[in-house]
């Protein structure tokens, strides 16, 4: 408006001034909200972890991530493969680490590393050879992950190995934990399976055998995310620690590999 000492603010301008300021207010509060979860100042990141995370370098992964961002908070879930992609794949955590195979509809599976799965026996001799998968099935055996049974993925790959040959594994004992099972391997009481990697490992028991299969077993490593999401920028830094803690674990390297599609089915 003009007037006799030249432009100045209509009423209607006055009127809206405040809600102008306001609307300022709002997109600066915004701005603000948004540097700090870009910045990792603040928010909250979900990841899961296989269950033998700790042979894999895995162990001290939040105290890494909380190290670098002391604001952020985190929620690590360790649990078999099977059901942490069935975590992911129902939301409940943003991404996670898993050995396949799992059931991978509605999953991106990007495979990273593999590792070899070997036959461990305290009264087998190394000189007897390969293991095959007759030998196997007829072994008296004890296998961890006991809550999760053959829906873990190593189990699995095994069950349907015995299958093609018309037979089936049936072990004598079922524990939780790889290491019991190990003690009880160490006593003669029974014969497992592990991955190559926990038997080079310091903790492992002396005196034990450890044989590959005639036809080579192993264990593929791979992040999961649901299909089409995008990960939060917290999730994403915890994932690159992870990464790079499975390329210092000695695996054999899968990084180039580009991301498979989901299927529609299990």
């Amino acid at each position: 408006m003009r007037g006799r000492r030249g432009l100045g603010p209509t009423e209607a301008a006055i009127a809206l001034a405040r809600y102008a300021e306001l609307a300022v207010e709002a997109v600066d509060g915004g701005l603000d909200a948004v540097h700090s979860v870009t910045d990792l100042k603040t928010g909250t990141c979900t990841f899961g972890v296989l269950r033998n995370a700790a042979y894999y370098d895995l162990s001290d992964l939040v105290q890494r991530f909380h190290a670098l961002h002391p604001g952020v908070k985190v929620r690590l879930v360790g649990l078999n493969s099977a059901l942490v992609a069935e975590s992911v794949s129902s939301g409940e955590i943003e991404a996670g680490l898993v050995v396949l195979p799992v059931d991978e509809a509605g999953l991106d599976v990007r495979p990273l590393a593999r590792d070899e799965v070997v036959y461990v026996s305290a009264t087998r001799r190394t000189a007897d050879g390969p293991v095959t998968i007759d030998e196997m099935c007829a072994a008296k055996l004890v296998l961890y992950d006991a809550y999760a049974g053959w829906r873990d993925p190593t189990r699995r790959q095994l069950r349907d190995r015995a299958a093609l040959a018309g037979l089936t594994i049936d072990p004598a004992i079922e524990v939780e934990h790889v290491e019991t099972a190990l003690a009880l391997v160490a006593t003669g009481s029974a014969d497992t399976i592990v991955s190559r990697r926990i038997a080079e490992g310091p903790a492992f028991p002396s005196g034990l055998t450890v044989t590959s299969f005639d036809d080579p077993l192993y264990d593929t490593i791979a992040l999961v995310q649901r299909r089409g999401a995008h990960l939060s920028t917290a999730t994403r830094r915890i994932v690159e620690l992870a990464v790079a803690s499975l390329r210092t674990a000695a695996l054999t390297d899968l990084q180039d590999r580009p991301p498979r599609p989901a299927r529609t089915g299990t």
